[in-house]
């Protein structure tokens, strides 16, 4: 696996590097082939944050964890990502065709695994109307939304979303397509 470490407003020692790089390398003998881990560590008001992303055959794992010890944080990103795998191993063999999952995960005893299925409660259909990512912004928070789909006039009409960020500020993806 391969590593990349980012540090925000903290300074790891060489022991908290070394442990991230154990427990997020145990990760890899969930897959066949080479992996990517994207670690970032943070300090906000007095919380140790740890985000990991995982990167695998197109597939993205990633999860944040925040407690008052950089270790325990670690602990339990790592804890997360492979209750995801858990969670999400039908589904991700299906995509990542037969065998991409190195190991067959087994549930602890006394827990059945169930295939969570993804039920469509609503459909909607509404015209994407062209605009600037401000006016999209203005037009989601008057109704009460977390994102909000446009065609996004200063970039030739690409496919664009903007949403409320967890921490605070605005979020833009845009499609690469004309």
């Amino acid at each position: 696996m391969k590593f990349v470490f980012t540090e925000k407003k903290v300074q790891l020692t060489d022991e908290q590097r070394s442990y991230a790089e154990k427990k997020i390398g145990k990760l890899d003998r969930f897959f066949k082939s080479e992996s990517e881990a994207f670690i970032t560590f943070s300090s906000e008001r007095g919380r140790d944050i740890v985000e990991v992303t995982i990167r695998n055959n197109g597939t993205l794992f990633r999860v944040s964890e925040a407690t008052n010890d950089m270790f325990a944080s670690i602990d339990f990103a790592v804890s997360a990502i492979e209750q995801q795998i858990r969670k999400n191993k039908t589904r991700l063999e299906r995509k990542l065709r037969e065998g991409a999952l190195e190991r067959d995960l087994i549930t602890p005893a006394g827990e059945e695994e169930e295939e969570e299925e993804f039920h469509i409660v609503r459909n909607k259909r509404f015209s994407i109307k062209p605009m600037s990512p401000e006016e999209a912004i203005l037009q989601m928070n008057l109704l009460g939304h977390e994102f909000f789909v446009f065609r996004n006039h200063d970039k030739n009409a690409a496919f664009s979303v903007v949403y409320r960020r967890k921490g605070g500020g605005y979020g833009l993806i845009e499609s690469d397509e004309n």
